[in-house]
């Protein structure tokens, strides 16, 4: 009989959390007990699962007694302050915010990229941030090809990366806009319909924001090469949740369109999408809902003789976070 898990998910009734939920059942994961955890203001919420209506509890530091596998998407501080709680009650976390994921004895996992990594963890694994997952699931077979230098990757984010709120915000402003109303922006500093903006993350001494700073940091962790290269523009779009993001490589070899196609139709986690003659390439309403990551747009770089540039579109919510966090507890 396959075995069966305990498993917590600490944001339940967050954005991610419910895609967790969804996920957990549609990939059929052996769960035998589920319990839900959120903050005291979604305690006693109903959440149905797999046929069964779970009881959403508080969070607390006693939560996590007799708890396999614990799926935190509930922000930085809040687990800095509970997963050490879940480890030391026996759960392995796996953890979708930034607060683990440059600690050295952390493995930060994207199961398509490297998931021999899952094997070097003690106790927590971290989720990488959604841009970076989306991006490197369509980079590595390539990087496979020919150790990649150096990556220019412009992103255009979607709502969904702020959570609930965001996408909220978007939907209400759209609204307003289309009501001859001004957008007056209450959660995002700018107007966001039918508007963009760089991402609204603190500006760091160098000039770049904490988001395109995690996009360098982690894909030099997660590929294991500290000499690659990575120069990243982030910003917000009014798209309510499918990340789509512009990717310049130049690697160490020539590597040809035919074969970089080739490579990444036998890829994991990968749709192309690449028609040249309806122009149609990846776009962000037909990677909603959807696990794969769209790539298209796979050419030259006439800048470069050892160039490649590509097209990625990426669900935030499933592959940039719920989905990943569940491929992760598939691997342990």
């Amino acid at each position: 009989m396959r075995k069966q898990y305990n498993v917590a998910i600490v944001g339940a009734t967050g954005a991610v959390g419910i895609e967790m939920l969804k996920t957990l059942e549609k990939r059929n994961f052996p769960v035998k007990s589920l319990r839900l955890l959120a903050s005291v203001n979604s305690a006693g919420k109903p959440l149905t699962c797999l046929g069964k209506t779970w009881t959403v509890e508080e969070l607390t530091q006693a939560s996590f007694q007799g708890i396999d596998i614990a799926l935190f998407s509930a922000g930085a501080s809040i687990s800095r302050k509970f997963a050490p709680f879940a480890v030391q009650a026996g759960a392995v976390v796996v953890d979708n915010s930034s607060a683990f994921r440059m600690q050295p004895d952390v493995p930060l996992v994207v199961p398509e990229v490297n998931p021999e990594d899952v094997k070097s963890h003690h106790g927590i694994i971290a989720n990488p941030n959604c841009t970076t997952i989306i991006m490197l699931v369509a980079v590595k077979p390539l990087y496979d090809l020919s150790p990649v230098r150096r990556i220019v990757v412009s992103t255009y984010q979607s709502a969904s990366g702020a959570g609930a709120k965001g996408m909220h915000e978007l939907r209400e402003q759209t609204r307003e806009v289309l009501a001859g109303k001004e957008a007056v922006p209450s959660f995002f500093p700018y107007p966001y319909a039918f508007n963009l903006f760089s991402h609204n993350t603190e500006i760091g001494e160098n000039g770049y924001n904490t988001e395109e700073m995690k996009m360098v940091n982690e894909t030099r962790k997660i590929l294991h090469d500290d000499q690659i290269k990575v120069c990243s523009t982030c910003v917000r779009v009014p798209v309510l949740r499918s990340h789509a993001e512009s990717i310049v490589l130049e690697q160490e070899q020539p590597v040809s369109v035919e074969a970089a196609l080739a490579a990444l139709q036998a890829a994991p986690g990968l749709k192309i999408v690449n028609d040249a003659s309806s122009n149609h390439y990846p776009m962000p309403c037909e990677s909603n809902e959807q696990y794969d990551v769209l790539v298209g747009r796979v050419r030259r770089d006439l800048s470069c003789s050892n160039g490649l540039a590509l097209f990625v579109c990426g669900d935030q919510l499933l592959k940039g976070a719920a989905l990943n966090a569940v491929q992760i507890a598939e691997l342990l």
